[in-house]
């Protein structure tokens, strides 16, 4: 009896359970394995449906409701509303369930839209097209309908639904090109190959054929790595097993290139494919602002409770006496007096917290709610924010974070798209010392190509010349660029001469590129691969042949590349190119210091520098590399090992030939905002996918690292040379010693580190404090936090939002924001504070995913120093307001009981308690959230540094707090006593009445009640008028006008028998108190007395000790008054040129000094005059200025540059 499938069931579920956990088994075409093999077991996956958004129909009322009563004050005000429910208060209960359900329901609407978009979005996505083959035949279905085990068909420029295998493609090795761009930034083309087993197969039919499995690990985030192979079955043969991995893997989120239709297995699909993996899960953000009023709440509350807890005490304690306890005039029922004494103190208790409770208003959180929903408009109406090449302007996703813009101390960016086009140009190259510059300017004339070869070389001799040949072709032959002759790609018409289509070229590299259209500048130019030869044309219009033998690819440890070919003649050749590090000590014979002269210098202008060496094999040479190659490639352990092995036994023995100086361009403005952040305070970071070199290059471009500054690595090269803990400690010591150094010498060293994902996967990992080898972490975060900037290159999508969290979780708890415009950046716009993503070449899940998106990266430095300055200043204010004027509002209540025998009468009349938080003085400091600006925009973009003002939540600070609550107390006492003590003498009428001796004015408890109030709604408003910078229009009629309003209610509310009314009380009560001529001077007077301290507080803050900002403000009053000119800030310089009869240059607030290759000629003029040149432009003599491929720029004079 056959036991073979029963042990494979018990092996599979109960003995292998670490094989069952750990791989899983794919049938491709969902067909089973033949008989005799391994059982058949299906196996359940979860479906291609990506789910982005928050809420389900289901689940969204108390999902959103639970969120929303997490909120202090919600959940505040609905004890209170639940209390004035059960008991009698006071006041209605209509009085806080009213506020309570605007405010959930407003909220709750605008949560809902914004996930709704998110449904929208991912809807879009699950119901694309996908075509898979089914029984032969190739069947449409939706994306959201595949199934792990589905034959998928891919065409050219479609995105791949999900994680794919790649079976086979239309081209004849079995390759297809791919971009990445959206998972790690990369838009250059990769390639992917197909095992050689079903690479063959061209038809549906014949995939359809194929009988296989799959065995690969469980889903796991990492994107460059996959450990999998496939078992092939044929007949009853044995079945072939091939290995699988990376480059076998196609990614969902990538884009087939230059490949017309592959064939591939789909093997993790939905939420378990490596982008879904690499997504953080959304998670309600919450402001620094909004934390702050959180806290703010618990102290209120807490001087709620004391005061409810104070007045109950004395209530009894005055009630003491007999006579107190039961007046003729209040007697109690009887189920009064048969009450304990302890449940008569607690229903006291609440009803006084019940009165006392408009200290914490509800409105607080609906103008806060509307101040930011309508401010956020501010960011889209911005058309200084509207891109004219994307056809759109910077969009608010969420409007929960606008202040938080305003706080921002760590920048996290993405490098590629976002801080680059990813647009490589080649800029020059040099042989043996020689400078040669496509398209070079003499006298005045562009010289073509060819030209400016035989300009620069006019008489050059045989060994320079067969040195500049060879050069050329290994920078024609020495790469792995792919030739495309069709008049579009990406939808952009490319290669188009003269109506008719022309080719161009595609890499995995844009340098690469760069290079090869830089030879065909130079008059070299690379044709074509066909049938494994190279060919390229010569400047004298010849074709050459070489036979491609063997490619020695890049790699970041080597840093270097090679080819070896054969001529047409029969000879051998290696060629190499690679950084100068590389190729320097392998170096025998060439014109090293001529060359490494000019590297030195190209490098320190931030462009790209490579080498380029070569070596002559003969026959015995190159047979014995054939050997080296072949054994390594045949290994299949150690695979890399022995290949690293075989290339450094194969390239040495160079003759150093030249090198090339590239610039990738950055994107626009992208070093002024970056400068413009440092100078506002805050670290930027790059975090990039990219290698090594390629970021740090572009780093030095956008000014991040700068000349002075030291590079620190923590690298995978230099922790295999040094263990991780002594490099950590050894970097620590370097960045403290030189921090305890700093204090004694004027010029402080600049810090920057390199760290790659490999190191960073080290340092994260929680065993190391397990095993006693010290904490990482912390190392890691001190040497950050004394580098200006970092670097972090080769980051796998999760890592980029590890280092995130890193950041946030350390001691100083710092507000970060991401921005970046990739899928590959979603996880990390996600994790920060603030995530901001760029509408770029890379698709919209950035965009999509983040709190705020913009066209381009030089928007973020107003998105910061202009808009998040403003809504910060303007909710802090708000804030602090807000509880101001309610303390001004209650604090009187609470002194009021003292004289009313703590009876819990309200002063001041219902009408005045509901409104005074909605009507009266909620639409004043609404509309200062607004529209106040206490300094102009251009004085905050000409000064980053006032950004440094309101860092770290400085206006919500507890000594802000404290001092805006005791101005209220005091503004309060001022109230109640002022008017207490005014009117103090009272007789009686003939008619009973209550009259002041003084003022002859009829006085009662609402008499005295509105004169409070009505110092008191003055009051505070004109404290909002008095904080005012900016006037408009709309300000005066708002501040104004509440004003009028609240004189016109009065008078109408007291002037009117209202029939639906049961009482009366303030009938003609407002009326009968302004006809006293003295209670027109006490208010006067009591206001005046109130404002006082306030305003001399500021004049002596401002003459004694200004800040930034105030200097800032004076700055721009001068200026607009006409008495002085924009004089410079603390960060500003002044450049001024030579005033002749009609000209006088002067140049403001602009940074010049630092200039680059690629700047625009009018600009180096201006430079050229601003540096004292004058408007005579024949200064401009010692500059040789040539046109490039990105327009007008310039050369400065360089050693042995020869035009």
């Amino acid at each position: 009896m056959d036991f073979t499938l029963l042990r494979n069931i018990i092996s599979r579920y109960c003995v292998g359970e670490e094989i069952w956990v750990d791989s899983r088994t794919v049938y491709i075409g969902h067909k089973e394995p033949p008989p005799g093999a391994e059982a058949y077991i299906p196996q359940r996956y979860p479906d291609n449906r990506i789910v982005s958004s928050k809420y389900t129909f289901w689940n969204f009322i108390p999902k959103n409701l639970f969120e929303q009563f997490r909120r202090i004050a919600n959940f505040y005000f609905l004890v209170i509303f639940l209390v004035q429910l059960i008991i009698d208060t006071p006041t209605s209960p209509v009085t806080s369930g009213l506020p309570l359900f605007f405010v959930i329901t407003v909220t709750a609407i605008k949560q809902g839209y914004e996930d709704w978009l998110r449904h929208k979005a991912d809807c879009s996505i699950n119901e694309c097209p996908v075509d898979v083959v089914q029984q032969g035949k190739v069947v449409r279905t939706q994306s959201h309908k595949l199934r792990v085990g589905d034959i998928v068909v891919v065409r050219e420029d479609e995105t791949f639904p999900c994680d794919l295998i790649l079976l086979s493609s239309s081209r004849h090795d079995g390759t297809c090109y791919v971009t990445t761009a959206s998972l790690d930034g990369e838009s250059s083309h990769k390639t992917y190959y197909a095992v050689p087993d079903t690479m063959a197969f061209r038809t549906e039919q014949e995939v359809d054929s194929l009988h296989a499995t799959i065995e690969c690990e469980q889903p796991q985030p990492d994107l460059y790595k996959f450990v999998g192979r496939i078992n092939i079955y044929k007949d009853k043969e044995e079945p072939v097993a091939r290995p699988l991995g990376a480059e076998n893997m196609l990614l969902r989120g990538a884009t087939l290139k230059n490949t017309q239709r592959i064939y591939a297995v789909a093997v993790y699909t939905g939420m378990e494919t490596k982008m879904a993996l690499n997504y953080q899960s959304k998670s309600q953000k919450r402001s620094a602002v909004e934390k702050s009023m959180n806290a703010f709440l618990i102290v209120y509350l807490c001087i709620l409770i004391s005061k409810a807890v104070i007045n109950t005490v004395l209530k009894y304690a005055w009630q003491w006496s007999p006579d107190r306890d039961e007046p003729w005039y209040n007697h109690r029922t009887e189920n009064e007096r048969q009450r304990h004494v302890v449940i008569r103190a607690f229903t006291d208790f609440l009803a006084f917290m019940v009165l006392f409770n408009y200290i914490i208003p509800v409105s607080m959180y609906v103008t806060v709610e509307m101040q930011k929903f309508l401010g956020s408009y501010f960011i889209t109406w911005d058309e200084e924010m509207f891109d004219e090449e994307l056809g759109e302007g910077a969009q608010v996703n969420t409007s929960d974070l606008n202040e938080e813009l305003g706080q921002v101390e760590y920048v996290f960016t993405d490098k590629t798209g976002t801080l680059t086009e990813n647009n490589m140009e080649f800029i020059e190259c040099c042989v043996d010392g020689n400078v040669y510059i496509p398209h070079a300017i003499c006298n005045g004339q562009i010289l073509s190509a060819a030209s400016s070869i035989d300009m620069i070389d006019s008489s050059p001799g045989g060994y320079r010349r067969e040195h500049e040949d060879l050069f050329f072709r290994a920078l024609c032959l020495c790469h792995t660029v792919q030739v495309k002759e069709e008049e579009t790609v990406d939808g952009i018409k490319r290669g188009i001469h003269q109506g008719r289509p022309t080719s161009f070229y595609i890499s995995s590299s844009p340098d690469e590129v760069a290079l090869v259209e830089g030879m065909k500048r130079l008059g070299y130019t690379y044709l074509r691969l066909k049938d494994n030869y190279m060919e390229i044309l010569n400047k004298d219009d010849e074709i050459e042949r070489f036979e491609l033998l063997h490619v020695l690819n890049f790699d970041s440890v080597r840093r270097r590349m090679s080819v070896i070919v054969r001529s047409s003649s029969g000879e051998y050749l290696l060629f190499c190119k690679g950084a100068d590090s590389s190729i320097f000590p392998r170096v025998v014979s060439g014109k090293v210091e001529q060359v490494k002269a000019r590297v030195e210098q190209n490098a320190v202008e931030g462009l790209r520098t490579l080498c380029v060496a070569y070596r002559r094999l003969t026959q015995s040479e190159y047979e014995e590399a054939c050997h080296h190659l072949t054994e390594a490639k045949l290994a299949l352990q150690d695979r890399e090992q022995r290949l690293a092995q075989a290339y450094d036994i194969i390239e040495r023995d160079f003759v150093l030939l030249g090198a090339t100086a590239v610039e990738d361009r950055l994107q626009e403005k992208a070093a002024d905002t970056i400068e413009s952040l440092h100078k506002a305070g805050m670290k930027v970071w790059v975090l990039t996918g990219d290698k090594m070199e390629t970021a740090a290059a572009t780093c030095y471009a956008s000014k991040l690292f700068r000349r002075s500054t030291q590079i620190l690595e923590l690298t995978k090269k230099r922790t295999e040379e040094q263990s991780l803990h002594d490099v950590l400690f050894e970097l620590n010591r370097t960045v403290l010693r030189q921090r305890s150094m700093s204090g004694l010498s004027v010029d402080c060293l600049d810090f920057g580190l390199i760290i790659d994902g490999a190191t960073l996967s080290a340092i994260l990992k929680p065993n190391q404090e397990r095993a006693g080898t010290g904490n990482y972490r912390e190392i890691f975060l001190e040497i950050c936090r004394n580098c200006s900037a970092v670097l972090c290159c080769r980051m796998a999508p999760l890592q980029k939002a590890q280092i995130v969290k890193l950041i946030k979780a350390s001691k100083e708890h710092p507000i970060t924001l991401a921005i970046g415009d990739g899928a590959n950046d979603v996880s990390m716009i996600l994790e920060a504070h603030v995530g901001i993503g760029i509408m770029g070449k890379e698709g919209r899940q950035a965009a999509r995913n983040s709190d705020y998106a913009i066209p381009k990266f030089k928007h973020l430095k107003k998105m910061l120093l202009v808009h998040g300055h403003y809504y910060y200043i303007r909710i802090a204010e708000l804030v602090q307001y807000f509880f101001y004027k309610n303390v001004c509002f209650i604090f009187p209540q609470f002194l009021y009981q003292f004289f009313c025998g703590f009876s819990q009468q309200p002063l001041y009349d219902t009408a005045y308690l509901t409104l005074y938080n909605i009507s009266f003085t909620s639409l004043p400091i609404l509309l200062y959230s607004l529209v106040e600006q206490h300094v102009t925009m251009e004085t905050l973009k000409r000064d980053p540094s006032l950004y440094r003002d309101i860092a770290k939540n400085s206006l919500l600070r507890w000594p802000v707090f404290l001092y805006w609550t005791c101005l209220g107390v005091f503004d309060a006492v001022i109230f109640f006593f002022g008017a207490y003590f005014l009117f103090d003498n009272t007789t009686f009428t003939s008619n009973g009445q209550l009259m002041t001796t003084n003022t002859q004015m009829m006085f009662g408890n609402w008499t005295f009640g509105t004169l409070v109030f009505t110092v008191l709604v003055f009051t505070v408003t004109l404290k909002l008028a008095l904080d005012t910078h900016h006037w408009t229009w709309i300000n005066h009629f708002v501040i104004w006008g509440s004003l009028l309003f609240y004189v016109i209610f009065s008078l109408l509310w007291g002037g009117i028998i209202w029939p639906f009314l049961n009482y009366q009380r303030m009938y003609y009560v407002f009326m009968q108190m302004l006809s006293s001529g003295p209670a027109w001077l006490s208010i006067i007077l009591l206001i005046t007395v109130s404002l006082l301290p306030d305003v001399i507080k500021k004049v002596l803050c401002r003459t004694m000790c200004p800040t930034a900002t105030e200097r800032a403000q004076d700055q721009d009053e001068l200026s607009q008054d006409g008495v002085a000119e924009s004089t410079p800030l603390s960060s500003r310089r002044s450049y001024k040129g030579t005033s002749t009869e009609s000209s006088h240059v002067h140049f403001g607030a602009v940074e010049m000094l630092s200039l680059r290759r690629s700047d625009p000629l009018p600009q180096k003029l201006l430079a050229h005059l601003a540096e004292g040149g004058g408007a005579d432009l024949r200064s401009l003599s010692p500059y040789v200025l040539r046109l490039s491929g990105a327009g007008f720029a310039h050369y400065a004079p360089g050693p042995e540059t020869s035009v």
